[in-house]
């Protein structure tokens, strides 16, 4: 969501919606913490479609600011600018998955995105998916890069559509690969931290001319981001 706070800023009504939260709704607290620096006015709506992780999760409530209800993709009927959608698909289908892409950004607000995605247990490994109303926009990895031995690490948190394409011959193939590639060749940059060496990888790939978005603080952060056509 970081890299979002301008269609948050522009929003008519700033409602988020989290997902899929879980048994407890730890994330969804943050969340509404960091989003309401960036608009005071933030509404955070939590959705799960377990009734008793909706009760459990009442005692933790702050309206306006922060809510809990029952929901599933479509989203209870709420027009939100921002959905977020952590590790909710990875037990679907391939086709499953996509037609849960279009429920979600059918429910959106004008200009609204959907950010859907896998994390592991510890938040130190990441694959998310930009999804507006005309469809994926991008494929986002992050990690803390100290914890990692190469790039292509993070394979195994791609989101549905590209998991089972990382083979051969395949485009995510080919960018990992690539990222792999310009991973060992800034080792160097190890002497100064993983970051470092992460936000050089990057730069290392736009060399390449894989087309990157987004910011280089980002890049310092341990992400990077890639246009969906290059990837899919």
């Amino acid at each position: 969501m970081g890299t979002q706070s301008a269609r948050l800023r522009d929003a008519v009504r700033p409602l988020v919606v989290d997902l899929g939260y879980g048994q407890r709704p730890v994330t969804t607290v943050e969340l509404a913490q960091r989003l309401a620096d960036v608009r005071s006015d933030v509404e955070v709506l939590g959705l799960e479609i377990d009734p008793d992780r909706v009760a459990a999760a009442q005692s933790y409530a702050d309206p306006p600011r922060l809510r809990f209800g029952a929901g599933g993709f479509e989203l209870a009927g709420h027009r939100p600018v921002l959905i977020r959608a952590l590790n909710v698909l990875r037990q679907y289908d391939e086709t499953a998955a996509a037609e849960a892409w279009v429920t979600m950004t059918a429910g959106l607000a004008p200009g609204g995105l959907l950010i859907e995605g896998t994390s592991d247990e510890l938040g130190r490994k990441a694959c998310w998916v930009a999804v507006d109303a005309t469809g994926p926009l991008t494929l986002t990895l992050a990690a803390r890069a100290g914890s990692l031995h190469r790039p292509s690490e993070l394979a195994g948190r791609l989101p549905k559509s590209l998991i089972h394409r990382n083979v051969p011959g395949e485009r995510i193939h080919r960018f990992l690969a690539a990222f792999d590639a310009a991973w060992a060749a800034k080792a160097a940059y190890s002497a100064f931290g993983p970051r470092q060496r992460w936000a050089a990888s990057v730069e290392g790939l736009l060399d390449q001319g894989w087309p990157i978005v987004g910011r280089s603080a980002r890049w310092r952060l341990g992400e990077v981001s890639v246009r969906w056509a290059a990837v899919s």
